[in-house]
C-alpha cells in the first residue's frame, strides 16, 4: 500500500519511521491554530443571555442513545477503547459516563486523552511520494467523540433557533448534501441563462488546507459573537488548546507532536516587541517515559537536548547534578595534576 515518499531533499525513503517523521512534519507546516489578533476580537456585550440560564446537563437517556448508535467498524483512537466494547455496555456505562460528561462541559476541563489523535492517511490523486497528496484522519477517543456529538446537537439547535446558517449554506447541515447544492447550484445558473437570456461566468475558488488552516481563536470568537453559551465556547476553546497528534503507517508511529501551546510564547513576544534567540532555546525531556513531543516557536523547530545550564547550574534530562558538582572539580583536579607532574619530573 504504502510506496516510497519524497524528504525535503528530494531524496526517497522506504522505511516507515522516516515517512511517518516525513508527514508529521509536512502537517505541522500547514496546520494554524491562531489567527491575527484584529481579527479575532469579540464584541464586548452580545451574547450574554446564557449567563441567566442553569448549567448544561447531560442525561443518561443521551449517553445511552450515542453508545447503541455507535458503529463498531470504526476504529478506536490512541486510547483504545474499542467502539464494540462500549456499544456492548450501553446499558452499564451511561450513569458514569454522563457524570464525565457533563462535570466536563461545566466545568471546561478536557482530559488529556481526548486530545489525542492517531493520524491516518488516505490518498487523494497525484504523486504518491509527494506528501501533499495525503488527506489526514485523526482517530480519537470514542467517549470523547461521544461528548463531541453532545455538543454539536446543542450548538445545532441554537444555531437553527437564532437562524445562523443562511440558506446558501449546503455543507455539514441537516438535511441538506452536495446534491442540494449542486440542485440549487444549476437553478440560480439556469435562472439567468434561459429565463433572463444573461451571460454568466462562474468562478471557482479552492481554500488550501482547509479544515487544517482554521484559526482556533477566530473560530471561538464567531461561536461567542452568534451567542452561544459561555460553558460550551469554554469548553471548546480548551478541547482545541495543546492538541497532540502522531502518524501512524504499518504500525510505525511517529513522535507526539504538540500544536499549540509554546505559539503562545511567540505571541507575547511579539505583542512585547521583543524576541527569543531561538538558536539558544532548547527542549530538555525529563522523565524515564517522557513521549518526547516536538515543539515550535514561530516557524522553527526547538532543538532537543540531554542537558541544559539554567540560573548556572547544569541539569540533564534525569535531573541528575552530577555533572554541575563535577564541573567545580575540574580546574583544582587540573591544577593538582600539574602539581603532582611537576613534583614527579622532578
Amino acid at each position: 500500500m504504502w510506496g516510497p515518499l519524497q524528504n525535503d531533499s528530494g531524496d526517497l525513503v522506504t522505511w516507515d519511521m522516516e515517512k511517518v517523521e516525513i508527514l508529521k512534519d509536512f502537517f505541522a507546516s500547514v496546520f494554524t491554530s491562531k489567527g491575527s489578533s484584529h481579527t479575532a476580537q469579540v464584541t464586548e456585550g452580545k451574547g450574554r443571555d446564557w449567563e441567566n440560564a442553569g448549567p448544561p446537563t447531560v442525561g443518561e437517556d443521551q449517553v445511552r442513545e450515542y453508545l447503541r448508535n455507535l458503529k463498531v467498524h470504526k476504529a478506536m483512537g490512541p486510547d483504545e477503547m474499542h467502539p464494540r466494547i462500549l456499544r456492548e455496555l450501553a446499558d452499564e456505562v451511561p450513569k458514569p459516563l454522563s457524570i464525565i460528561f457533563e462535570k466536563s462541559w461545566q466545568s471546561g476541563e478536557v482530559p488529556t486523552d481526548w486530545k489525542r489523535g492517531n493520524i491516518t492517511l488516505i490518498f487523494k490523486k497525484g504523486k504518491k511520494e509527494d506528501p501533499g497528496n495525503y488527506r489526514p484522519i485523526s482517530l480519537t477517543s470514542m467517549p470523547g467523540k461521544i461528548m463531541e456529538q453532545i455538543l454539536l446537537e446543542t450548538m445545532l439547535r441554537h444555531m437553527e433557533n437564532e437562524e445562523v446558517i443562511g440558506d446558501s449554506q449546503h455543507g455539514f447541515t441537516k438535511g441538506k448534501s452536495c446534491l442540494t447544492n449542486l440542485v440549487a447550484f444549476y437553478d440560480g445558473v439556469t435562472a439567468l441563462m434561459v429565463d433572463k437570456g444573461r451571460a454568466t461566468d462562474v468562478i471557482c475558488l479552492d481554500l488550501c488546507k482547509a479544515f487544517g488552516t482554521v484559526p482556533h481563536d477566530i473560530l471561538v470568537s464567531k461561536l461567542e459573537r452568534h451567542g452561544l453559551d459561555g460553558w460550551t465556547t469554554r469548553w471548546i476553546r480548551n478541547w482545541l488548546d495543546g492538541r497532540t497528534q502522531r502518524i501512524v503507517i504499518n504500525g510505525s508511529m511517529s513522535k507526539w507532536r504538540t500544536w499549540d501551546r509554546v505559539h503562545r510564547l511567540e505571541r507575547w513576544a511579539r505583542a512585547n516587541r521583543t524576541k527569543f534567540n531561538k538558536a539558544k532555546c532548547k527542549v530538555l525531556h525529563v522523565g524515564r517515559r517522557n513521549p518526547k513531543h516536538d515543539y515550535r516557536l514561530g516557524e522553527e523547530w526547538i532543538e532537543s537536548s540531554s542537558e541544559e545550564k539554567d540560573l548556572g547550574v547544569l541539569t540533564d534530562e534525569k535531573l541528575n547534578m552530577s555533572q554541575q558538582c563535577a564541573l567545580p572539580a575540574q580546574k583544582p583536579n587540573r591544577v593538582l595534576g600539574c602539581i603532582k607532574t611537576s613534583v614527579t619530573s622532578r
